[in-house]
């Protein structure tokens, strides 16, 4: 391959993974700024022409370990480049099986942090319901613990994505990947005060869609959220709390609930979060066990003793 073809082809592969595998534009941008890196490593070791070999493979790792101390970091880029190595082979442009000789660090699995059930209802009292804004925290609060949704989720919601008949809420998840979600009684309260007595008191301008506003008129953003939830989190004396804790306590609680009713619900857990592959819900089949055995405990105290 040319420079020139070499670039080309990085090119090819973005508009592949937009399309063909509905990446995000956000995604897309980040395999760009890790395949251009690749491709100045590539320079730098005398391949400007793009020529990839085993023995250049084997010191990106290296060249990456040089730069970044985190091993996540360095795998994300090396997992770019496997990719992009895997769309060329399958357009004839390298030999087969290149890709595997890249290394990629050992990445150690963090259990998710999450909330007690008491810590939960503790934070989602705490938004005032005098105020168009302390509705709008309670309905947004509410809805995130009842369906799991991530953050990002919730803030792009508009108000065609909820069907109060039914009592569920349309969401766009990674990849554009549409899927919808029951809510319970309490989230449907909220939503119905919120949408009835504080969106409007919000609404700046008709033809907004938005579900949850700021106080522009216009879509919250995930850092207004972030800032938000920060501070209830302050006022309740949770520290560590963050944009994904309370989705990491639905799905702990969620599958904790089912296990209880001698149900697996793995496979539905996945459907609700709307993970892609199932190895990535396993990680709450970690966390759940330790957590019923505390609720066993505190239900049976003289389980503990004996």
């Amino acid at each position: 391959m040319t420079t020139d073809t070499f670039h080309t082809q990085i090119d090819n592969f973005l508009q592949y993974i937009a399309a063909e595998r509905g990446f995000s534009p956000n995604t897309a941008a980040a395999y760009r700024n890790d395949l251009s890196q690749f491709a100045a490593f590539l320079e730098d070791e005398g391949h400007a022409d793009g020529a990839i070999d085993g023995e250049v493979l084997q010191r990106y790792p290296l060249y990456l370990r040089g730069r970044y101390s985190a091993d996540t970091t360095r795998a994300r880029k090396i997992a770019a480049v496997r990719s992009f190595l895997h769309f060329l082979e399958g357009e004839g442009l390298v030999s087969s099986g290149l890709a595997d000789q890249l290394a990629s660090p050992r990445i150690k699995k963090y259990l998710p942090h999450y909330l007690h059930e008491d810590d939960v209802e503790f934070l989602l009292a705490l938004p005032a319901t005098d105020n168009p804004a302390g509705l709008r925290d309670r309905a947004m609060l509410r809805m995130l613990w009842a369906t799991g949704m991530r953050v990002s989720e919730l803030v792009q919601l508009e108000i065609g994505d909820v069907d109060m008949t039914i009592d569920h809420v349309r969401c766009l998840g990674k990849g554009n990947k549409e899927r919808r979600i029951p809510f319970g009684a309490n989230a449907r309260a909220a939503l119905v005060q919120y949408l009835e007595d504080g969106r409007p008191a919000l609404l700046r301008f008709a033809s907004e869609k938005g579900l949850f506003l700021n106080h522009h008129g216009k879509k919250l953003t995930r850092q207004g959220f972030w800032l938000i939830l920060k501070e209830y989190g302050r006022r309740a004396g949770i520290d560590d709390i963050s944009p994904h804790t309370l989705r990491h306590s639905f799905a702990t609680h969620h599958l904790s609930e089912l296990w209880k009713d001698g149900q697996d619900g793995l496979y539905s857990l996945k459907e609700l979060l709307g993970h892609s592959n199932i190895s990535t819900t396993q990680i709450y089949t970690h966390v759940t066990p330790d957590r019923l055995r505390e609720q066993w405990d505190r239900a049976h105290p003289r389980a503990a003793r004996d």
